[in-house]
């Protein structure tokens, strides 16, 4: 099941049954039409903090003119999704012990809260533009569990042949949400008017707070999956080995390249005269075709269980090749090289294509490479490191945002970053191990 698979002794410590015996009565495990709901609520809450934690970004003409904001303030509002992430372990802590519902209510109090400082109508524009800030810091303390949390609820809720298809809703709704905004903040704020109107969001917010009080379960009555009694290593032991460190670097440093590179796409794109709309759509379709192709993989992968390493290796080299594209695109007066809307749109959308798809398929190797760790310890983890790499990109950028080349740059190498560190991965499977061969 893949290259480098596990071997027999080592997974010896995880095939511990709680009643070897022969006769021991069966345990029944099962899955439930209410598992829709609860991808529903965790996906709709996802839209929602990916879309709040963006929507600075591509209205930040509109921004500067209506509230004095200068582009170091656009960068440190993006800034604040990252920063959020500090407390990254008290989360991970909340998620293992209490569950996903406890979690989940935390989080989503947070957004509300953040939505209801962000609609004050105040006149008094120093105070607003706190209270704004005060906002998108809430909003990125919801981050750590929704951004986390997916593969825990594929785990805790689906099958193991919709598992990967359940991780990719879940993980991928963020950014759909972070591509809706692309075209949200432009339509809803033309520039340079005044931005407001945010109590459309809080009514959704709260909404959705309401629906999870009420709705979401605290687990699943039996799990889809009778696993046997399995060995819980150390958090520590676990996480810090050498294939675990390669392949949440191979995650972290394009993703969070790309996720700070997007959130400014107007700042990078302004120098080649692509207007803030159309940067939008850009940044829209990117995103949306990577969230469209990320399901679409996970489905495959599903069907083909054990080849996770096979489709990261192709994804990142088409990552490689669309990056490398769109920076030598930019720089048409050096390279001579057609510089047009198509091609720029062309070369970003399959850049979004690429990288975004790779995510669940990340998450789903990850759970693989450190089970029986659990899952949102460490999602919990890749997604910090990934986080880390945003905020020290928006960092450097609230110093040198006069050129922002250098971004561009930053995103083609860290696709081919990845891609070495991915070529030199071992896979293993020990997780479907148990799920396939062992469960039956």
């Amino acid at each position: 099941m893949g290259a480098g698979s596990s071997t027999e002794a080592e997974r010896e410590p995880l095939l511990a049954p709680s009643h070897p015996e022969a006769d021991s009565p069966p345990v029944n495990s099962r899955v439930y039409g209410r598992r829709w709901l609860v991808l529903t609520l965790f996906s709709l809450l996802a839209l929602m903090q990916g879309m709040v934690w963006n929507f600075w970004g591509p209205i930040q003409n509109s921004a500067v003119h209506a509230l004095g904001f200068t582009k170091s303030d656009i960068a440190v509002l993006v800034l604040w999704g990252p920063v959020g992430y500090l407390p990254w372990f008290l989360f991970m802590w909340l998620m293992d012990k209490k569950g996903l519902r406890a979690s989940l209510l935390l989080s989503t109090f947070f957004m509300l809260l953040g939505a209801a400082l962000r609609s004050f109508p105040l006149t008094d524009q120093p105070l607003r533009r706190w209270l704004i800030h005060g906002g998108q810091l809430l909003n990125g303390l919801a981050g750590p569990t929704i951004m986390s949390a997916g593969p825990l609820l594929s785990t805790t809720w689906f099958a193991p042949d919709q598992r990967a298809t359940a991780t990719a809703v879940a993980s991928l709704f963020c950014y759909l949400g972070g591509a809706a905004a692309f075209v949200v903040g432009p339509l809803v704020v033309p520039a340079p008017t005044h931005p407001g109107g945010n109590r459309g969001e809080l009514a959704v917010v709260a909404v959705l707070f309401s629906a999870v009080l009420a709705l979401l379960p605290v687990s699943p009555p039996m799990r889809p999956v009778l696993r046997l009694r399995a060995m819980r290593l150390g958090y520590r032991s676990s996480t810090l080995n050498l294939r675990f460190l390669m392949i949440a670097l191979a995650y972290a440093v394009p993703t969070g390249v790309w996720a700070g590179w997007s959130g400014v796409l107007d700042m990078v794109l302004t120098p080649a005269k692509v207007s803030q709309v159309d940067a939008g759509w850009i940044g829209f379709w990117s995103t949306v075709g990577g969230c469209v192709f990320g399901v679409a993989m996970a489905r495959f992968a599903d069907s083909i269980r054990g080849m996770l390493k096979l489709i990261l290796v192709l994804m990142l080299a088409g990552a490689s090749l669309s990056s490398t594209w769109f920076t030598l695109t930019c720089l048409s007066r050096v390279t001579h090289l057609p510089s047009t809307a198509a091609i720029l749109y062309t070369s970003c959308i399959l850049l979004g294509i690429f990288i975004n798809s790779s995510i669940p398929i990340f998450l789903e190797l990850f759970i693989e490479t450190v089970y029986p760790v659990p899952e949102g310890i460490t999602c919990g983890v890749v997604t910090f490191l990934g986080n880390l790499v945003t905020g020290l990109l928006l960092f450097f950028l609230t110093f040198y945002c006069t050129d922002v080349s250098w971004l561009n740059w930053c995103l083609t190498g860290s696709c081919l970053f990845s891609l070495v560190l991915i070529l030199f991965f071992r896979e293993s499977y020990d997780r479907l191990y148990l799920d396939v061969f062992v469960s039956v």
